[in-house]
């Protein structure tokens, strides 16, 4: 059977196959050799695996929905690296599953915010955001102060993380619910935030 590009194009069905065909292996050919590169799978000098209370407060991030204002992905040019600092490279985040990069900006990019407020500042700015930053349009988030850290289940989670590459020890994972205790969400929240983007630093 000949395969002309008027039988393909009055066929959808076989019009569909194709083209699921030829991006199929078109991804392929992009992706996989990604999983072989050292600058996408070895971690950059200096990152280490999140502490317990950090890992909490990037599962509150992302239950929270800050992902969907704040990219943390710093993209490698001029406008973006003059604001931001250095743009982000694949090294920084082997450790993030799934990783937080986005490509909405309702809000500043977050990549390089750790250090760049004090604790006091962010405790602030969750509580009302327009306290600190008058124009913002993020929403208030009160309740993160008042609630109590679980971390019911945080062994499992670096057990799982473990499991999938990142170099939890036996120590760590018997200490973690240990270093959670009398913390709050918002705690956790700016543990995790005052991290992000501390390991690469500014390169001149």
């Amino acid at each position: 059977m000949a395969f002309t590009h008027e039988k393909i194009e009055k066929s959808p069905l076989l019009l569909i196959v194709l083209t699921i065909l030829v991006v199929a292996v078109g991804g392929l050919v992009e992706i996989v050799p990604l999983s072989f590169q050292k600058s996408v799978t070895q971690p950059v000098s200096g990152l280490k695996p999140y502490e317990p209370l950090r890992l909490e407060g990037r599962d509150i991030y992302i239950r929270e929905g800050c992902y969907n204002c704040h990219s943390q992905m710093i993209r490698p040019f001029r406008a973006e690296t003059e604001r931001y600092g250095h743009y982000s490279v694949a090294g920084e985040f082997v450790y993030d599953r799934p990783f937080q990069w986005g490509s909405k900006r309702t809000g500043p990019d977050l990549a390089r915010v750790g250090g760049r407020y004090s604790d006091d500042w962010h405790r602030i700015h969750f509580n009302n955001p327009r306290d600190v930053v008058p124009e913002s349009i993020m929403p208030a988030y009160p309740w993160l102060a008042k609630t109590a850290l679980r971390g019911d289940d945080i062994e499992k989670k670096m057990k799982a993380l473990r499991a999938l590459g990142t170099p939890y020890t036996d120590a760590e994972i018997a200490g973690a619910r240990k270093e959670l205790e009398g913390k709050t969400e918002l705690d956790a929240m700016i543990a995790y935030l005052q991290g992000l983007g501390t390991v690469l630093k500014e390169r001149k």
